[in-house]
């Protein structure tokens, strides 16, 4: 693993990568910046193309410990770009986009031709474009959009910047690689993992959890009600083993540490059966009876990543027996998987698991009043997801005949 530090959009981001790790997975996969596309992932098609130290370069084989302390703008970090507003009013008048996959490559070099040339002819705008492919526009809508801005920004009086702001030679993030160098002379740190069984667990990567940029993709709400009292179930809830085998598919890879833990939940969905593998932090707060429950991990059958955060309270219920716990959850889902993560869709499965860890969680506070230790296994302890997808889609069918009569 190598340590990268940059700067993306203006924030001074670090973390942990390995050394093959391209630039625009690391954006897309760890900071969430998925406006930079992937096409043919060679170099040639041009929507993965972002700026470096201010020069436009196809992230897809640019490594991304090649741009140490570069700057880099994703097309998310022009949004309030002077060039690129008048770029989007213009594609959006010429008809420079259909799809859309390719724009947000098409306006970053659109930019840099803007920026660099002062009167560009249709050719020579065909020939500074040639490295952007788009399969539906057939370039005129796009050719005429650069034309327009470049006519109008001249008529204004603003001039082409002959080299682009172009201040070194070599490959984009090149003026770095003394710190590159630095960097990698430098003897890394070895930590011996801790011992579970047999195996050695990953080591917690506390630090990366505590992102306080993250911001989830989905959010969402859930409540729950069991017939068991709040000091039973708070107590319970200190049992983060007890607690997670209550979810079906999920276990603990050890004791937790220091409010540490390594584990694992297995998800099956139809053919596609992940295993996500990773560490989260947990805190809890006596006094107000509520916690949070921080997380990350990856699938490495699929590629997938997830994180998420829930956040729980504790509270009494409407009779002196029961106990009513409130959840917030957020998680950011990335990679093959990710076509799972539409919220309405992800809100109805959530809520289908929580049904089956409540059952779950009956089970064991029942077992824990009559004097057991609430370490019993669980009743469900396998979820398949692609069922439950088959009983939403039957739901859905249902519902759809039942409003077709009714409007008969």
């Amino acid at each position: 693993m190598n340590m990268l530090s940059i700067n993306v959009n203006g924030k001074s981001v670090s973390a942990d990568i390995q050394p093959r790790t391209h630039l625009a997975d690391f954006l897309r996969e760890k900071l969430n910046l998925t406006g930079t596309h992937l096409g043919c992932e060679h170099g040639v098609c041009g929507a993965c193309t972002l700026l470096v130290d201010g020069v436009p370069t196809r992230s897809c084989i640019t490594f991304a410990v090649a741009c140490q302390q570069a700057e880099v703008t994703t097309i998310e970090g022009l949004d309030e770009d002077e060039i690129t507003r008048e770029l989007r009013a213009a594609f959006t008048r010429e008809h420079g986009l259909q799809c859309g996959y390719c724009t947000p490559g098409m306006i970053v070099s659109a930019r840099d031709v803007v920026l660099r040339m002062d009167a560009p002819t249709e050719h020579d705008i065909r020939i500074a474009m040639s490295g952007n492919l788009c399969r539906c526009t057939g370039y005129v809508g796009i050719v005429r959009a650069i034309q327009q801005v470049v006519r109008e920004r001249r008529a204004r009086g603003i001039a082409a910047i002959p080299n682009g702001n172009r201040t070194r030679l070599g490959p984009s993030g090149s003026g770095h690689a003394a710190a590159v160098a630095a960097t990698a002379v430098a003897p890394a740190k070895l930590v011996d993992a801790p011992q579970v069984g047999n195996a050695q667990a990953a080591p917690v990567a506390a630090a990366s959890l505590k992102d306080t940029n993250w911001k989830p993709q989905t959010s969402f709400t859930e409540s729950f009600t069991v017939a068991h009292p709040v000091g039973l179930v708070w107590d319970f809830f200190a049992n983060i083993g007890g607690v997670a085998s209550c979810l079906p598919g999920a276990s603990l890879a050890g004791e937790p540490v220091d409010g540490h833990v390594n584990g694992q939940i297995k998800i099956k969905v139809g053919p596609i059966s992940a295993e996500f593998q990773g560490v989260a932090d947990v805190t809890r707060d006596d006094a107000t009876r509520s916690g949070t429950i921080v997380g990350a991990g990856k699938d490495k059958r699929s590629n997938s990543s997830t994180r998420g955060l829930i956040g729980y309270s504790v509270k009494q219920g409407e009779a002196p027996d029961q106990t009513k716990v409130d959840l917030t959850i957020g998680f950011t889902l990335t990679g093959a998987l990710a076509q799972f993560s539409r919220s309405g869709l992800i809100q109805d499965v959530a809520g289908r698991i929580i049904a089956v860890f409540v059952q779950n969680l009956e089970a064991k506070l029942s077992h824990r009043a009559e004097g057991g230790t609430g370490d019993e296994p669980a009743i469900v302890k396998e979820f398949d997801a692609g069922a439950l997808m088959r009983t939403m889609a039957l739901d859905y069918v249902k519902r759809a005949f039942g409003w077709l009569f009714r409007r008969k």
